[in-house]
């Protein structure tokens, strides 16, 4: 007999938890780099590289993710990236540079499959009429993992030390594995299927297959190019509003974590609040509106100095983290609409394939204009140019 499926709220809260412990790949470094940099003698700057280390990791597995699920199952795809990812989180403890890069390219690899995997998990149980909503919430699991690192990460090193706060998020990861696996059962039935072709040729021609939407579907490419120009606004900002604060405006590596907190908060209720808009006015409003508020944002970062205070900063790394962080919810939706039947995940990974090469780009590009220009303002500046192109890009799909 067929396992019954578990409840959407269980599988939703499965998967925020897996989003949730996804971001330590990202973040656990970058919030950790200044206090790391005076032992290691790595520049807290050079923290966009670890960003793009870990997207390099992610496309190495995010293309495969698809084909793995449909022999595997979604759950179990997911239970392997969190091993992976925790323990690539896990060898940043070691310090030593060559340990640091290594690091984010195992943890790299273990999130490639998490957005995907998670969305393959959700599509068949969401009503239309509700898609944007239960998407958001999924992914509300992203900026309240960022929001926990920022905080976590940096109070476990003031007082353990950095290594063990490394180690302790590490750790949430593997939890994390373990506590989805009573979901097996009921979502994982499609699993080995008799027939079913498993090498690894298979696997590589259904992964480009994949990656053809992109040229076939124009408004599935929109859709990518906006999320692209979004995500250089996401990631850069998640990944240099701690060190720019501590190093341009003197902020406390404490406070600073705070801010960061407090932004990803505003992620956590922009993703509902423009999902609940996005199910009344269309997808398209909502993700311009994204794309104009995380301008204006970043905008007012790149002027930021000395002498802002720091109310103002902290609103406005607000503003970016309830619009640069929360439409991906919404586009993830759109991707799940605009995927053909039975090829969700497929379409996921592709679209997470384009936005893993453009993150292999930027951050480091935002360490190269700190390099060039001595400040951050340059940086945000990108970040401000990029969301404009990402809205122009969405403003013209299908409604």
């Amino acid at each position: 007999m067929t396992p019954a499926p578990p409840a959407l709220p269980l599988i939703m809260l499965a998967l925020m938890a897996v989003h949730l412990a996804g971001m330590g790949a990202f973040l656990t470094v970058p919030v950790l780099a200044p206090a790391m940099a005076a032992e290691t003698g790595v520049p807290a700057s050079l923290a966009g590289l670890h960003t793009a280390l870990v997207y390099a990791g992610a496309l190495v597995t995010g293309p495969l993710t698809g084909p793995l699920i449909r022999r595997w199952g979604g759950v179990r795809m997911l239970q392997v990236a969190m091993g992976v990812l925790g323990c690539g989180i896990a060898l940043a403890a070691l310090g030593h540079p060559v340990a640091l890069a290594a690091s984010a390219l195992i943890a790299g690899m273990g999130h490639g499959p998490v957005t995907p995997g998670g969305s393959h998990l959700i599509a068949a149980h969401t009503p239309a009429r509700r898609r944007a909503l239960v998407f958001s919430l999924k992914q509300a699991g992203v900026p309240l993992g960022a929001m926990v690192v920022a905080a976590l990460a940096p109070a476990l090193a003031l007082l353990f030390g950095w290594r063990a706060s490394i180690l302790c998020i590490a750790c949430i990861a593997f939890a994390v594995a373990l506590a989805i696996q009573p979901l097996r059962a009921g979502l994982d039935i499609e699993r080995d299927r008799p027939g079913a072709s498993t090498g690894l040729l298979a696997v590589l021609r259904e992964s480009a297959a994949h990656l053809g939407l992109l040229r076939t579907d124009k408004d599935l490419a929109r859709l990518t190019v906006m999320a692209c120009g979004y995500g250089i606004a996401q990631f850069c900002f998640s990944t240099f509003f701690v060190a720019f604060q501590v190093a341009s405006l003197g902020t406390s590596l404490a406070e600073a974590g705070l801010f960061l907190a407090l932004a990803q908060a505003s992620g956590v209720v922009g993703r509902v609040f423009w999902a609940l808009l996005a199910d009344r006015l269309g997808a398209t409003r909502v993700l311009v509106a994204c794309g104009v508020g995380a301008a204006l944002a970043g905008l007012a970062l790149a002027l930021a100095g000395p002498g802002w205070p720091m109310l103002l900063v902290a609103g406005a790394g607000m503003v970016m983290g309830a619009t640069a962080v929360g439409w991906n919810g919404v586009m993830l939706a759109e991707a799940a609409r605009l995927a053909p039947p039975g090829q969700v995940g497929g379409a996921t990974a592709a679209l997470s394939f384009a936005f893993g090469m453009t993150m292999l780009v930027a951050p480091p590009a935002f360490s190269g204009l700190i390099g060039l220009t001595g400040s951050y303002a340059a940086g945000f500046g990108m970040c401000v140019v990029a969301v404009t192109v990402g809205a122009v890009a969405i403003a013209g799909a299908r409604r």
